[in-house]
Formats: C-alpha cells, structure tokens, sequence
C-alpha cells in the first residue's frame, strides 16, 4: 500500500485488462487440469504414500492456482470499493463490509507505522487476520511481537530493524497465536517510507495469511518423507531378503558334477531368474544334495510371497527338507512333513515343490510332488514331462498323503526341474511346450550349465511377474 510520504517514484502502469484476462484464463484452465489429476488420485487406495504424496501435491497446486486466479482478478478490476479501480490518494478505499471469510482479500491486510506520530495505521482485513476487532486497537511495532510464537520474534525484531535502520525492504513469514488460540502463519512484505529528506518516517507492509498454503506444503512434506521411508524400509527388506537367499540357495557358477558309486554319475547346473521387477524376491529355491548313502536329492519349489517372510519361510523349509533326505525319509513322505511344518508355522503360507532322490547304482528316480510342475525328461532329442504322482500345495489342507512314483534314467537323459515362473510370462501365455521343444538343443548339449544357458538365452531376457528357478541335472555314464 503505496504511502503519502512515500518517496517521489515513477507511477506504476497499469497492465492492459486483456492481458491480465488470458492469464486468467490460462490459470482457469490449468487449474481445471490439476483438479482433475487430483479428482482422480482421491479415488486410490490412501495406503499407498506415493499416491498420498500425488494427491498432497495436487491439493497444493489448487489452493495456489486459486489464489493466483484471484491476484489476477483484483489486478484487472482494481481496488474494491474504488469507483475508477484506481488508488485513492494514494490509499486502498475500504469497503463498507469485509470481503467473505477465507477469500484471498480476507487473507491479505496492510499496515503502516508512522515513527514521527506513533501512528498506526490498519486494514480492516488486518485485524480479521490478527482475531482482533478495531475498537482494540492496531498493534505498535513495540506490541507486534507478542503476539508471535517465541522462536519467531527474533526474526521480526531483525525485519523490523534492518528495516528502519538500514532501510532494507522487509521479506519474511513468522506465525502468530490468535486471541482462541489458533496459530496462522503470516508473510510479511514491506518497505520504509522516506520523508523529503531522506529520513526514514514511516514503515509500511502488506501482511498475507499463508496458513493454508504452509499447511498445504507440510503435507506434501509429510507424504514425502513417508513415502521416503517406505522406499528406505523396502530397500533394507530387499536387501536382507537378497542375502539370506543367497546364503541359502547353493552358489554355484558352473556344472555341479556329482559322484556316484553305481554306473551313473549326474552333471547339474541351475539358475536363479529374477521377476520383470527386481525388487520381488521370493520364495523360490533349488537345491542337488550328495546323500551319505551315495543317493542324491534335487529339488526346486516354490512358496508365495515376496520379501523377508517368503525368503525366511524358504530357508525353514530347506533345511527341514535337507535334514529329512539326509535321515534317509523317501520323498513322498518328505512332502508330507513339509505339509505339516507349514500348518504348524507362525506365518501359514501356501508352497509347492518337487523332491527328487537318485540311485546311481540303479539308475532309479524316485520322487514325489506338492502341486508343482512336473520334471521334464529329455531322451533322444524327444522331451516330455514325467507322470505326475497325487499331491496338493503345501499348506493347502491337513492329514494327506502325498504319492512316491519311480523312474529308470539312462546315460545322455536330461531332467529339468523348475518353479512355474519359468513358463509364466506377462506377455504371452508361455507353458512347459516351451521347454519342450528345446529337446534338439539338449541333446547336442555337452553339460548340464550348457542346457541351463539355453534356457536362459530363450526364457530369460523376457520380463516375468515372477520369479523363477530351474535346475538340470544331466546323467552321464
């Protein structure tokens, strides 16, 4: 609010009206683009603080598009209450009734504090955004800071003094306690005002409440650092769901050959593929076991859930799996136990899996199934899944039984064990014909890890929603 002692200065141009309309228009129609966004983001799930943030910042940008939209409309139509639109010696004419609450003319008074009278001068809409009625009273600039916060008087005392004293122009925000004890926050912009002589004679400022905005900004901070945290959360689970799955699953970076005191002897790879999201890690594994007896145990599953539960319930049961084929218990019955730990566990989940033990003096496959994919065998350049026995997901239903069946494997016979991840695919509905008809390839193999990079050349680069894990044990003479 220019003053009558304000020093002599170039009178300010109005902008032309049309111009001030189209950026009011614009405004309208960003404003129209943001609710939208924002209309669409209040209909999501608030469990999410990402989206919370997006909304948070779409709520914001209303509120400062509101208030831009009206700056503009009381730049092209004036001062109200002033019939031309224009100052009135040098002052805003006040209208007869304030302007609506919580309209932006209510949120934004002027003062002035003259040093040569002790004068004080306020805007109607002042003392509404101080809570105080005009028979009380203007504040003085010595009474000003006793109505702020504590933390914030020091930064008024400075305003305010570098102000008068070095004739700074003012800039700052500083919140204030009302008379019913609600506290807004205010940002105060001013100048001093300079008599003939150049001496400092009055101080002047338009005082704007910010509450909303400021509250506004502190929930997008809010949201954010939430969100912050969650990601923070996810990487460290991510993290740890990495390492203990790593500690578990065998390391191997080549052909596992394993020894046989019979006839055969098994060559096995396998091969852990990440889901089209890296940061899913679950509960799949894969693991070949020399038995004391010279058998060998494989075994791929599969159990649901992602992160540390999935990869910790993966490592209990492996170990239990482990300890029973070490204990000389037969597959079928393997399962069974399985079964049990599942339903007895703290956290139920629901799993499937494969176990497998081989005999390499007898050239004998003995295995059993929990709801998972059959082996596939691959004989002759010809590849088929094995007859599966009965057994339903681990976790499913109590007191069954889970089948044992029984398969010769001849010198040069490949099997291939995987979780259903391998064959699941988000683009295109991918079964085990997929794999099977890899057979030519498999056959002029020379390795089980050549097999195991055949699989990953053609299934691998693919992105999946799940993980997955293959293994190929390959038995030579």
């Amino acid at each position: 609010m220019p003053s009558h002692l304000s020093a002599d200065r170039p009178a300010p141009q109005p902008p032309e009206r049309q111009a001030v309309d189209a950026l009011i228009n614009r405004t309208r129609l960003l404003r129209g683009d943001v609710d939208a966004v924002r209309r669409d983001a209040s209909v999501i799930d608030d469990d999410d603080p990402h989206l919370r943030w997006q909304r948070a910042l779409c709520d914001l940008a209303v509120h400062q598009l509101d208030d831009l939209g009206e700056h503009l409309g009381q730049l092209r139509d004036g001062i109200p209450g002033s019939a031309t639109g224009e100052p009135a010696g040098g002052r805003s004419v006040r209208t007869p009734a304030g302007p609506p609450t919580g309209s932006l003319l209510s949120r934004v008074g002027s003062a002035e504090w003259n040093l040569l009278t002790d004068e004080v001068s306020w805007s109607d809409e002042l003392f509404q955004i101080f809570g105080r009625t005009p028979g009380t009273g203007a504040l003085s600039l010595d009474e000003l800071p006793s109505v702020l916060l504590a933390e914030d008087q020091p930064l008024l005392t400075s305003m305010v003094t570098d102000c008068l004293v070095d004739g700074r122009p003012i800039d700052g925000e500083f919140r204030i306690l009302l008379p019913d004890g609600d506290m807004r926050t205010l940002h105060m912009m001013g100048e001093p005002v300079l008599d003939p002589d150049g001496c400092t004679a009055s101080m002047w400022a338009v005082l704007r409440d910010v509450s909303r905005l400021r509250r506004g900004e502190h929930l997008v901070g809010r949201t954010q650092d939430t969100m912050r945290h969650r990601e923070q959360m996810a990487r460290a689970e991510h993290r740890m769901a990495v390492q203990l799955q790593e500690a578990v699953l065998p390391p191997w970076r080549g052909s596992l050959p394993i020894p046989g005191r019979g006839t055969s002897v098994l060559d096995i790879a396998a091969h852990y593929l990440p889901s089209g999201s890296s940061e899913l890690i679950g509960g799949d594994w894969y693991d070949a076991l020399p038995l004391p007896d010279g058998r060998t145990l494989l075994t791929v599953g599969d159990l649901t859930g992602h992160g540390i539960p999935a990869t910790s319930a993966m490592a209990m049961l492996l170990g239990a799996l482990r300890g029973m084929a070490v204990a000389g218990v037969d597959p079928g019955q393997v399962m069974g136990h399985l079964n049990q730990l599942i339903e007895c566990s703290a956290q139920p989940a629901l799993g499937s899996a494969v176990c497998c033990r081989f005999d390499p003096v007898t050239g004998t496959l003995e295995w059993a199934q929990a709801g998972h994919p059959a082996p596939l065998l691959f004989r002759n350049g010809v590849g088929c899944p094995l007859p599966a026995p009965d057994g339903v997901l681990l976790g499913a239903t109590s007191g069954v039984t889970y089948e044992q069946d029984r398969m010769d494997l001849l010198p040069g016979d490949v099997l291939v064990l995987h979780t259903d991840g391998l064959t699941r695919h988000s683009d295109r509905n991918a079964g085990p014909d997929m794999l099977l008809g890899l057979a030519p390839r498999f056959t002029r193999a020379r390795t089980a890890q050549e097999c195991v990079r055949i699989m990953v050349e053609e299934l691998g680069t693919d992105e999946r929603p799940d993980d997955a894990c293959v293994l190929v044990a390959r038995v030579e003479a």
